[in-house]
């Protein structure tokens, strides 16, 4: 099953295109833009507590049959935090301090 690669940012709601190298996702793959998950988030997803990795690009060309953007599109679904952004800042200040792998 492919990731969805969701088209914003969560919080700010910048697009961000599948080949977006400011992509970050959760291990659930909430979507969030670099500036946003250093900045305001501090690696702290704010709908799950994970941390985040940069997103992988999916390839553009059909390296193998089948497996490329064209035939497993992105998601055109924007996706927006449920959270005003002061509970955002509440949640990502009281878990920053614990490493993402001890969440």
């Amino acid at each position: 099953m492919a990731l969805q690669l969701r088209p914003n940012c969560e919080y700010c709601d910048k697009d961000l295109p599948p080949d977006a190298t400011d992509a970050r996702i959760c291990s659930y793959e909430c979507t969030f833009c670099a500036d946003c998950v250093e900045t305001n988030l501090q690696n702290v997803c704010p709908n799950c507590g994970g941390g985040f990795a940069p997103r992988p690009i999916r390839p553009a060309k059909p390296w193998r049959p089948g497996v490329c953007a064209e035939a497993q599109p992105p998601s055109d679904k924007r996706v927006h935090l449920k959270y005003s952004h002061d509970d955002v800042a509440a949640h990502c200040s009281r878990i920053r301090d614990i490493a993402p792998e001890a969440r």
